[in-house]
């Protein structure tokens, strides 16, 4: 007999569920859960994840003012020491988001995370530049591998109907962690100098990679449509797990939609393939705007605040407000991107324009700075945030890790250009007012491709709403089929 077909108004009605279910489709049996245990582990485990990001490039901007008094050099050798990390991060994300399709998220997360924190503690050891230059490259080749397979991975667990607020919840981590070195800076740097930000930042993650090791579930997702030897089995206890309101036993199987062909490829083009083209090359160009306004302010704000006048409190107080405006900003995209798409990327980006200028206002008081700064982090990392869930919503599972891993490598490399230009202003004694004009370019940007991306989505998916079930896999060879239970 057949089961039942869900009430598509009903969640999680699946119908028939008083004898034991043979078989069961992933996408239903994912898009019909209650948030339970396993998937709030997943969120967290991402989120703690999540702080190397945000911790990493605000510990390098908070160790800055330090390092220019030790080593004496002039701020604007920093740019490409701040930029070595962001060109790590580019190589790391396509090369680590393949080795998530092809190996799986769990174990590209774990590798990702030792060679972060690896070579991250190394920098301690750094006594020049150059030194310190080669191993924030290699820490940001780890740390570029986190933002496509965390992404996966929850995309992978969480119902279509909560996609994006789950996705963004986990990337609180990158504001959590921007905060944290504040917290070193006004607790340890006065003890360890600029050493404590890099001592906690590679102690932290390489710890995190054990309880990552004991805790953190293979992607169920992943499992099916790998579907090599033990997988089965392996993604019915996790089914178990995620949907303790159904009969599920050992001998239920747990099936996919569309069959995958065998077909693993470093190569970007199958986010080019079906239909995907100009979707894919907005989504570069928004992760591109969204990262280099990031990296420009996140990088030079200490900095510049130090010269301003600001004491090291006020500072780190002040760089505080941007990721308490992230995590606000955050919260409310995810509700505004399950609901309406990317039309809340281009009110990010659109509203961003005149808050971000407004940094450099001659004459503002310090609460009336901390009130632009923590709007500016609102509507950047905003914006940033929202795309990290987009790209976990629009790709298939098959290209998943593969699609944000790029969207990031393209958005990292060309991002490099924000602490440069920074610097070249900076060393070119732009008066502040002015050199927060700059991001304008990149905003103005963004704001224009997410109103075409919103119409391609829209004309696509025909609902503000985005899914992977629209976009279609490349990979798969065969039409979804019915569920059947046999006697």
């Amino acid at each position: 007999m057949s089961i039942p077909m869900r009430n598509p108004d009903r969640p999680d009605d699946f119908g028939a569920t008083a004898m034991p279910l043979p078989s069961i489709d992933i996408d239903r049996l994912v898009d019909g859960q209650k948030i339970g245990r396993l998937v709030i582990r997943v969120v967290i485990l991402s989120l703690l994840v999540q702080c190397a990001d945000g911790f990493d490039l605000a510990a390098m901007s908070y160790a800055a003012p330090e390092l220019i008094r030790s080593w004496h050099f002039p701020a604007a050798s920093l740019g490409p020491v701040f930029s070595a990390g962001i060109v790590g991060m580019a190589l790391g994300g396509p090369l680590l988001g393949y080795v998530g399709d092809r190996f799986g998220r769990r174990i590209a997360i774990l590798l990702s995370t030792i060679i972060y924190g690896l070579f991250s503690l190394l920098i301690v050891t750094s006594h020049d530049l150059h030194t310190m230059l080669i191993l924030r490259f290699i820490s940001g080749v780890g740390l570029g591998g986190l933002l496509p397979n965390t992404v996966a991975l929850n995309a992978e667990f969480a119902p279509k109907r909560l996609r994006a607020t789950l996705i963004i919840v986990m990337f609180m981590g990158l504001a959590v962690g921007g905060i944290l070195p504040s917290v070193v800076a006004t607790t340890l740097q006065a003890r360890f100098g600029w050493h404590a930000f890099f001592i906690v930042g590679g102690i932290a993650p390489l710890l995190l990679s054990i309880v990552l090791f004991a805790m953190l579930p293979e992607s169920i997702k992943f499992l099916v449509n790998r579907n090599r030897e033990g997988d089965q089995a392996h993604a019915t206890r996790l089914a178990t797990k995620l949907r303790p309101d159904l009969r599920i036993t050992e001998q239920t199987r747990v099936l996919i939609a569309t069959a995958r062909k065998g077909t693993d490829s470093f190569s970007p083009a199958l986010l080019f393939s079906n239909g995907l083209a100009w979707i894919t090359l907005l989504v570069w160009l928004l992760f591109s705007a969204a990262l280099v306004v990031n990296f420009f302010v996140n990088s030079w704000m200490p900095t510049l605040f130090r010269a301003s006048g600001l004491s090291s409190d006020q500072t780190a107080i002040t760089q505080a407000c941007y990721y308490v405006g992230g995590i606000v900003g955050g919260l409310i995209i995810s509700r505004l991107i399950d609901r309406w798409g990317i039309a809340a990327i281009a009110a990010f980006f659109v509203i961003g324009c005149p808050v971000v200028a407004s940094i450099g206002t001659p004459g503002l008081s310090h609460v009336a700075l901390m009130g632009v700064v923590f709007l500016t982090g609102a509507c950047v990392l905003g914006s940033q945030l929202g795309m990290n869930a987009v790209t976990g919503m629009i790709y298939p599972t098959s290209i998943r890790s593969k699609g944000a891993g790029w969207a990031s490598a393209i958005g990292r490399a060309v991002s490099t250009a924000g602490p440069i230009a920074g610097g070249w202003l900076i060393a070119k004694h732009t008066p502040l007012p002015k050199l927060f004009l700059a991001p304008l370019v990149p905003l103005v940007a963004g704001s224009i491709g997410a109103f075409a991306l919103l119409y391609l989505c829209f004309r696509r998916f025909r609902s503000w709403r985005l899914s992977e079930t629209a976009a279609g896999d490349p990979l798969a060879s065969n039409a979804a089929q019915p569920i059947t239970s046999r006697n």
